[in-house]
């Protein structure tokens, strides 16, 4: 099977390409999705994971955000061949604040718009392209809501919140907690992403859209997530108290995973004391 990993010298997308040993579509090899000619190398794979992104959410980029997560999308899901599988990396940020109305959130949360950001925006309007184009050009697909997903460090990478947590604590960095450290999120390892996208894989499911993270069983509030990793590095956090962060919209947010548990059987593995340890082995090396 041939797979190709847009972005696959990303945060996530190192590891996911990795995994698979799949080709890599991206900036740093010189290769750019808003490109015709770069794009339509995706026909040429039986899978193409598509993790390639603009994740710029201040709003001063936000045509690039559109031109990249759109038109970008779009152009690789025009050259997919049919018969072939995509897989579209999307995000829980679509649901905004609505997704405080539930203990764990499922699929059907209301996606209404409520400020989010054009990148944001732009996952969901490439999610409604996917549709179409699978459905219209006969190929399989799959997007994954992803919930605070976290990586071992890679050369040339900005990690998330989680990752730059660790890289905090490792440096000594004051780290400052919005609304002292109580919100709650459900974390998941990109060993656990890579494992979904085989479970889809290997699936007779044609089309399918999942809340993908940690779950309940990997939920944690962020002041225990930074206890957690004192834990697992051996080391102490410096807590700024002083700063004071905007609280998170939503405040607290679980990934309803009983319908990817139903249709593909998967469910989260690493737990997130085994997680944590890998950000601090490799960040050691």
């Amino acid at each position: 099977m041939k797979i190709l990993v847009t972005g696959g010298s990303g945060y996530l997308g190192t590891h996911i390409r990795s995994h698979f040993k799949a080709d890599d579509l991206s900036l740093r090899h010189g290769q750019d999705i808003l490109n015709v000619e770069h794009a339509r190398a995706a026909g040429a794979y039986d899978v193409v994971i598509h993790l390639a992104a603009s994740l710029d959410r201040s709003g001063v980029g936000s045509e690039n955000t559109l031109n990249v997560n759109v038109d970008g999308t779009r152009k690789i899901l025009k050259a997919m061949r049919k018969g072939s599988t995509f897989i579209f990396m999307s995000t829980k940020d679509i649901y905004a604040r609505v997704a405080d109305q539930y203990s764990e959130v499922p699929e059907t949360c209301p996606i209404d718009y409520m400020g989010q950001t054009a990148y944001e925006w732009s996952k969901y309007i490439a999610e409604r392209y996917v549709e179409l184009y699978a459905n219209t050009n006969e190929f399989r697909s799959c997007i994954f809501r992803l919930s605070t997903p976290y990586a071992p460090p890679s050369e040339g990478n900005s990690p998330n919140f989680v990752g730059a947590i660790a890289e905090a604590i490792n440096s000594g960095e004051p780290i400052a907690l919005p609304a002292e450290g109580r919100p709650v999120r459900d974390i998941i390892h990109v060993d656990d992403i890579s494992a979904a996208c085989e479970s889809f894989l290997e699936s007779a499911v044609r089309h399918g859209k999942y809340n993908l993270g940690g779950g309940r069983k990997n939920a944690i509030s962020m002041k225990e997530l930074v206890e957690k990793m004192e834990e697992a590095s051996g080391l102490q956090a410096a807590i700024d108290s002083e700063t004071v962060l905007p609280d998170p919209s939503p405040m607290n947010y679980v990934s309803d995973l009983s319908l990817i548990d139903h249709e593909l059987a998967w469910s989260p593995k690493v737990s997130i004391e085994d997680g944590l340890a890998t950000l601090f082995r490799t960040a050691a090396k």
